[in-house]
């Protein structure tokens, strides 16, 4: 997944996101290289999103059929 292509999906520049990305690696929150993207410590990174997240993974999960109960 490029930064190129990781912009186009959020509706901003790729460097933005070489930006934000350099900084989250920084941060020990992600890794990535050449394309490739890891969430290292979901913690942080939940606790820096927009409260969106939430409703974001339990919408995704129904669609998905993921029980979140079990």
């Amino acid at each position: 997944m490029t930064h190129e292509f990781l912009g186009q999906m959020l509706g901003v520049r790729r460097a933005s996101v070489s930006v934000s990305a350099a900084l989250l690696q920084k941060a020990e929150i992600i890794q990535y290289n050449r394309g490739k993207m890891r969430v290292i410590n979901r913690g942080l990174m939940k606790n820096i999103a927009c409260e969106c997240y939430e409703v974001i993974k339990i919408e995704f999960d129904r669609l998905l059929g993921i029980n979140r109960e079990g």
